[in-house]
């Protein structure tokens, strides 16, 4: 039905039941003269209705016809149950203000489609019963009846039709109408019980109880459904026939409260329809999906293993990682490899068996396909390799880091050497109570000692320069740097304003210093950078470095071949400064000055340039000692990559070589297929002797690996390309094999001579015009032609749905054999099966 015609059947009703108040209201008022029960009825009904409505408000009713005299509540009614708001009552309580409120609720009534007749603002302002509730009962027609539907009858006709639904298994209850089907209360209680079978106990109720049955129907709808008691069950009971319109508002209440049992029992039907469907699926894959399961389950627990990028803080741990790895790259991993391949063999072994018994093909459940193993097995493989890149990275990055650890301590432990004792002797206030040549002694003292400062600046942003960087590489012990790092900064500031105070100080006095000793001056001024130098050149020459590869250890060689250059012109200046040293004795002995102490200016002594230099001396044939072996290190890793490269080299091209053979094997129609599976045994064969190269290759790789070798300019194959291509070269030949036993299979199974099979493949490789084992639909469609078919498009595409079901694009040699072999054994002709009866009646003559 549509929604025109729903509107006009839902008018012509409320028409007809507001004429039905009004153009009998001579006949009401010879009724309310007989019996007045259905006016009872019908104000008790209507007025609980109302109240379940405004009680949402917060408020009620209590006289039906006086309050909505002023139409303030009629408007709130509406309100509520239509969720929309009316126009803005008036305030006032002059009869013309009601008469507007009430309007304003007709209108708003009509505006829904209901066509009011004879029902005026003024009857209700009046408190006309007859009108007031003709009002109310259009007003339930509309928005608690019209919309219930049930099997394309709708409002009243829907509401009964629903109660015959709801009520038919049970005894003694036949809902045939509104009124006197009602009586006993067994239809109300039916209705409860069949949507909510704990509430009531229907096995206990009784015909010739009706009151009972009523009032439990009233009560427990109040209790538990919230719906309130609209009917009195002694009106109901001692009426004839009860008020048609008090028990349709009642049991429409019931509708509403259960309307959502049916939809949830229609889903409960369908969950149980698709289980069954599903149940008897998982048996025909059981053993497949097992398969399929545990491989699939074997990938997906070890792909979040190989996917946790978790850094160790140690290259022990992390080392430790790598050495797992290479496990499960030796051990874990190869046994899947055969299982994967096995799960493909028995999938096709699978599939034409039951070609072979005109079975349809086994469809694996979603997920579980070959296609989805393989896409499974593909993803395992790509963060695999991007596990061991990351294992590599992160070696590398921890080498950095200890290097960069270790370069920070001894960086510190030098500039914390230095600065023992600097603050103490910067907060010293000796100058107080010093002579005129101390102080001056004092003023030199001090300008070399912020020389020295300076020179070691660039120390200290060295050491927070590796600081920082080692945060930013995520050095696990940051916090102990950080902190060190921290305590020399902040060592080294308080340094500066020590020293910036004592200068203050001591230029106060400067007035009354005399001159000094310039060459205890000079002395100090050479030696400090001299001496600095010297530390430079102990730190350089004790260096750490990490090379991988011989350019890289030459370039150290180099650097350190020009600092021995500048060794001589450094002996010079070592020199001049003795020679300064010396002149200050000349002139202490010349001129009878007794030297007492050491020299004022620096902290210095001639001897410890002395021994400073002998130090430097000696490190310099360790540093040439060392960057020697390191020199043989990495001519060590240089014949390991030749040695590596040149085994790659030749097993690469072989796998390669072998793989082209058994294609060509493959297509080859030469000999019986007895022979093809000989000659691939024997590659079988000779590829499982081959073995022993892959595993010196992987030894030699082994080596590699532990002399932290990462990359080989000598070959363009890496130990994970052999494999690859390893595994693929054993998948090849195994899915090769496979092939040629189904062809077996099917040849023995269907009588196809080997002659047969050989003119089935020279066709075939004649229109795989690709040379890759399979025909596009047009090559097979030429290569139909040239063997005489005649088709038509309806006819094609009804062959192409038996030689590729799963719809790929391509035809197999082995769908192509299997339709041949259908077309072969479904024509044979009259001669075929008299020269069979001649071998079974033993040559003895068969007349017809």
């Amino acid at each position: 039905m549509t929604a025109i015609e729903t509107q006009v059947q839902y008018s012509s009703y409320m028409m007809t039941t507001t004429e039905e108040y009004m153009n009998q209201e001579d006949s009401w008022d010879r009724d309310l003269l007989l019996d007045p029960a259905w006016e009872k009825q019908q104000r008790k009904t209507f007025t609980a209705w109302c109240n379940s409505h405004l009680r949402k408000a917060g408020t009620q009713i209590e006289n039906i016809e006086e309050d909505f005299r002023n139409g303030l509540k009629l408007m709130l009614l509406l309100e509520v149950i239509s969720g929309e708001r009316l126009p803005k009552p008036d305030k006032g309580k002059m009869r013309f203000h009601k008469i507007a409120n009430v309007n304003k609720a007709l209108d708003f009534i009509s505006s829904k489609g209901v066509k009011l007749v004879s029902i005026g603002a003024e009857e209700i302002v009046d408190g006309n019963v007859k009108m007031t509730l003709g009002m109310i009962w259009t007003i339930i027609l509309r928005f608690a009846i019209q919309d219930i539907s049930v099997e394309e009858t709708s409002a009243k006709e829907g509401l009964l039709l629903w109660c015959q639904r709801k009520t038919a298994p049970y005894r003694n209850v036949n809902v045939q109408n509104f009124h006197i089907s009602w009586k006993d209360g067994l239809a109300l209680c039916a209705l409860i019980h069949r949507h909510r079978p704990d509430l009531i106990d229907y096995s206990k109720l009784r015909k010739d109880d009706p009151v009972g049955n009523l009032n439990t129907a009233f009560e427990v709808a109040e209790k538990y459904l919230d719906i309130p008691k609209m009917l009195d069950a002694d009106d109901i009971v001692n009426t004839p026939k009860p008020d048609e319109k008090a028990i349709m508002t009642y049991v429409s209440c019931f509708y509403h409260a259960f309307a959502g049992a049916e939809q949830a029992e229609t889903a409960a039907n369908r969950i149980c329809k698709v289980l069954a469907v599903n149940q008897e699926n998982e048996k025909l894959m059981e053993e497949y999906e097992k398969l399929a399961s545990e491989l699939l389950e074997w990938i997906r627990k070890t792909i979040p293993w190989l996917e946790n990028r978790v850094a160790e803080q140690t290259m022990h741990s992390m080392q430790q990682k790598l050495e797992d790895f290479r496990d499960y790259r030796r051990v874990h991993k190869p046994p899947k490899v055969q299982e994967k391949c096995q799960l493909e063999i028995n999938f096709n072994t699978l599939q034409t068996k039951l070609r072979l018994s005109n079975r349809p093909a086994f469809m694996p459940s979603e997920g579980k396909m070959v296609s989805d193993i393989a896409n499974a097995w593909k993803g395992l493989e790509q963060v695999e390799k991007g596990y061991e890149e990351w294992l590599l990275t992160e070696i590398r990055r921890l080498e950095r880091l200890d290097h960069l650890a270790e370069k920070f301590k001894q960086k510190s432990t030098l500039h914390e050497s230095w600065t023992t004792g600097k603050e103490e002797l910067l907060s010293q206030k000796d100058y107080e109570s010093a002579s005129l040549m101390e102080i001056r002694a004092l003023m030199r003292k001090h300008e070399a000692f912020e020389s020295d400062l300076a020179a070691h600046q660039d120390r200290v942003e060295q050491i927070a320069a590796i600081a920082q960087e080692l945060n930013e590489l995520d050095y696990y012990d940051a916090a102990t740097i950080n902190a060190r790092c921290q305590g020399i900064c902040d060592q080294w500031d308080n340094l500066g304003t020590l020293t910036q105070k004592r200068r203050e100080s001591l230029e106060r006095v400067e007035k009354l210093w005399e001159t000094i000793d310039q060459l205890y001056l000079e002395f100090a001024k050479r030696a400090a950078p001299f001496n600095n130098w010297m530390d430079g050149a102990m730190e350089d020459l004790q260096d750490m470095f990490i090379v991988h590869s011989i350019e890289e250890i030459q370039s150290l060689i180099t650097a350190h071949d020009q600092f021995k250059a500048t060794i001589p012109e450094a002996d010079k200046e070592r020199m001049a400064i003795m020679g300064i040293h010396n002149e200050i004795l000349k002139i202490a002995q010349t001129y009878g000055i007794k030297v007492v102490g050491e020299n004022p200016y620096t902290v210095l002594s001639p001897q410890d340039i002395s021994n400073k230099w002998e130090a430097v001396k000696q490190l310099v044939p360790m540093r040439d000692q060392m960057l020697q072996e390191e020199v043989a290190r990495q001519q060590s890793n240089e014949r390991l990559r030749r040695q590596f490269g040149a085994q790659a080299n030749i097993i690469g091209p072989w796998i390669q070589t072998k793989m082209e053979e058994i294609s060509h094997v493959s297509i080859d129609i030469a000999g019986s297929l007895e022979e093809q599976m000989s000659n691939l045994k024997t590659y079988e064969q000779n590829i499982i002797n081959y073995k022993s190269n892959i595993d010196t290759l992987e030894g030699d790789h082994q080596l590699s690996q532990e002399s932290l070798i990462f990359d080989n300019k000598h070959t363009n194959y890496t130990m994970e390309h052999v494999r690859v291509g390893w595994e693929q070269l054993l998948t090849t030949i195994a899915r090769t094999i496979n092939e040629v036993e189904n062809q077996i299979l099917t040849r023995d199974a269907k009588g196809i001579s080997q002659e047969q099979l050989n003119e089935f493949r020279a066709s075939f490789n004649h229109f795989d015009r690709k040379r890759n084992g399979m025909m596009d639909p047009d090559d097979f469609r030429a290569c139909l032609i040239s063997m005489g078919y005649d088709l038509g498009e309806v006819e094609f595409a009804r062959i192409m749905t038996l030689v590729d079901p799963n719809n790929t694009g391509v035809v197999t040699f082995q769908a192509f054999i299997d339709f041949m072999t259908r077309e072969t054994a479904e024509t044979d002709t009259a001669e075929q099966v008299m020269a069979s009866f001649k071998i079974l009646a033993s040559d003895k003559v068969i007349t017809n």
